[in-house]
């Protein structure tokens, strides 16, 4: 699915790797990158491309959450969260992801919290880009 228009694009560029850095082309975004221990890596105080692509997500899928409570006219509390496990490990040829969404909607009667986190992931950028690549669970904790 290819969106009519383009409203926003940016650029973020890696260098290194795992074990280097990545820097936004407007320089509002930069972070040094360390492979896992999970992976075989040192670990270390940098990033890795799991939490990067969890923070997207969740912020992305939180976006969603919003527009679809907003539009059914459902107030949300204001400590509503996201949060975007993201694990990867290893398939027939190479490596792949499998995320669970887990949303809080407190104070929300369950079955109207599941309709808006369904009625999200059927909206949000990046479950369209994920739906049948990536295994993705939806929990209402």
């Amino acid at each position: 699915m290819t969106p009519e228009k383009i409203l926003y694009e940016t650029a973020v560029t890696a260098h290194g790797g795992r074990e280097g850095r990545a820097e936004s082309a407007d320089g509002g975004f930069a972070v040094a990158l360390s492979v896992p221990k999970g992976l075989g890596g040192p670990g270390g105080e940098g990033t890795n491309p799991e939490q990067l692509f969890a923070a997207g997500y969740a912020a992305c899928f939180l976006g969603a959450v919003k527009l679809v409570a907003r539009t059914s006219k459902i107030a949300l509390p204001d400590d509503v969260t996201i949060t975007a496990k993201v694990g990867i490990g290893p398939v027939p040829v190479g490596y792949a992801l499998a995320v669970e969404l887990v949303a809080s909607l407190p104070g929300l009667d369950r079955a109207v919290a599941e309709e808006i986190v369904a009625g999200a992931h059927d909206r949000c950028p990046y479950s369209n880009a994920t739906r049948g690549n990536i295994d993705v669970k939806l929990t209402v904790a």
